[in-house]
């Protein structure tokens, strides 16, 4: 069984939605064998966590405790996961370090909470929907608080972008380590025969591909014409484990996924959202199943 490449960047704000967030996390290096680094930014001055109530505020101080409680974290996961799990506190503002980080450190995911529209904390608000759409890496944001253990059930929207095939490689990968299987959807806005023809033949093509790599798999398409809104509320009705989107796209009229549809994905999905960024190709580069 082929697991997934293996460090993980865990970043930490010890909100109740960060700490969400490093449960999915160790679920998933316990059984892809990666290793974790929680990562805490102090983005001066962030002097408002629960445990920092005196007037204690030098910043050394600070972050002497940040660390103790990160690391109080680190023996647990390591402890849960049997991998190695490091800590990394530094300063500047979260999402420029996080992403600096995973440079760094040569991350291949990050896996962090969001609290969506309804975000308190500037950490878990709008700082992760920047490490989304900036990231090289995937990067999983987690924004419900409740989430069956494993990934059972996949689910893999689709448009008729070049970039599709990347997310579905990924699928595969994802659901041979779990022993999940994957739910193709294609939302239907538009009663163009030709358009209608092309996507009903690439969900032909996707499917026999999945199946092909001993992945079981269904597809469906779903009448409606907001794609984010419906890609959420199948979510929820058929209990997925996990969504996976492309949060950049050609900007034509094929493409589904872009921009702020994929941004209202992350902000409305309580199920955890996998976000890829699409490589980097040369005009006329063509993907093919």
């Amino acid at each position: 069984m082929t697991a997934l490449k293996n460090h993980i960047l865990v970043p930490i704000d010890f909100s109740e939605q960060s700490l969400v967030a490093l449960g999915q996390a160790q679920s998933l290096a316990r059984i892809s064998r990666a290793n974790l680094t929680l990562i805490f930014v102090i983005d001066d001055p962030l002097f408002s966590m629960p445990f920092f109530r005196s007037k204690e505020s030098a910043a050394k101080s600070f972050e002497k405790k940040i660390k103790s409680e990160l690391d109080r974290l680190a023996k647990t996961a390591t402890e849960i996961t049997g991998s190695k799990v490091e800590t990394v506190v530094t300063h500047g503002k979260i999402y420029e370090e996080i992403q600096n980080t995973a440079k760094k450190l040569k991350c291949t995911m990050i896996l962090m909470g969001t609290n969506g529209r309804s975000g308190i904390r500037k950490f878990i608000g709008s700082n992760a929907l920047r490490v989304v759409r900036e990231s090289k890496i995937p990067v999983i944001t987690i924004r419900g608080k409740k989430h069956r253990a494993g990934c059972k059930h996949i689910l893999l929207p689709l448009d008729l972008s070049e970039e599709t095939k990347e997310k579905v490689s990924k699928a595969i990968e994802i659901a041979r380590l779990y022993g999940s299987e994957v739910d193709l959807v294609t939302v239907i806005t538009t009663d163009d025969e030709f358009i209608l023809n092309k996507l009903k033949r690439q969900m032909n093509q996707v499917r026999d591909y999945v199946v092909q790599h001993d992945v079981n798999c269904k597809a469906e398409f779903i009448d409606g014409s907001d794609v984010s809104d419906e890609i959420v509320k199948y979510a929820v009705k058929n209990k997925m484990d996990l969504v996976m989107i492309m949060t950049q796209q050609e900007m034509n009229w094929t493409s589904m996924f872009i921009g702020s549809e994929a941004q209202q994905v992350i902000n409305d999905c309580d199920v955890p959202v996998l976000s890829i960024r699409p490589k980097e190709r040369r005009y006329g580069d063509v993907l093919s199943y």
